[in-house]
């Protein structure tokens, strides 16, 4: 096992845990937030789209079970990278799409990753996610965490996961835990 971690954002937070803890070989997904100047932010500060951070997920991975292309690859068909600070009905730059490097070699992959994208026509739109180095990283509070297995019922997730679930089921169904 060689573990390697990755911070990504694709939106709500919520949504996009949820849909990686279904891979396999991501061994952990934390809600967290980073990308901004405040300290220690709080939920209710970031979206007030003041603070700078975007809402994201800290995947921990067994890079001998998935590789970091084929999660991007992943990230990028769970959410609309061609919009700017928008996911859905949920606007600003905390809900941006964004990878967060933390080495050169994972700006390189994230690079060749989105150029593939491109190349291959994939999304009509430009790709507007953006790539920045990963700076300070703050755990979101607890009851972000692993929020939809808590909170099932919850109908904007049902609404928001369920599409995103289907559109792995259908292009990435190697990748699912069985």
């Amino acid at each position: 096992m060689s573990a390697q971690s990755i911070v990504l954002a694709g939106g709500c937070f919520w949504c996009v845990e949820a849909v990686f803890l279904d891979i396999i070989g991501v061994e952990s997904v934390v809600s967290a937030y980073t990308g901004g100047s405040s300290k220690n932010p709080s939920y209710e500060a970031i979206c007030t789209g003041t603070t700078g951070h975007a809402e994201v997920v800290a995947l921990s991975y067994d890079d001998s079970v998935i590789s970091l292309p084929d999660l991007l690859r992943i990230f990028f068909t769970v959410h609309d990278p061609t919009t700017l600070n928008r996911q859905g009905h949920d606007t600003g730059t905390q809900y941006r799409s964004a990878i967060f490097y933390s080495s050169q070699a994972q700006l390189d992959i994230a690079k060749s990753v989105i150029d593939q994208l491109k190349q291959d026509k994939i999304f009509y739109d430009e790709i507007v996610t953006t790539l920045e180095p990963l700076g300070e990283l703050y755990e979101a509070e607890e009851y972000h965490q692993n929020y939809f297995a808590k909170n099932p019922d919850n109908a904007y997730c049902r609404a928001s996961i369920a599409p995103k679930s289907a559109k792995i089921v259908e292009n990435f169904a190697e990748f699912l835990r069985g």
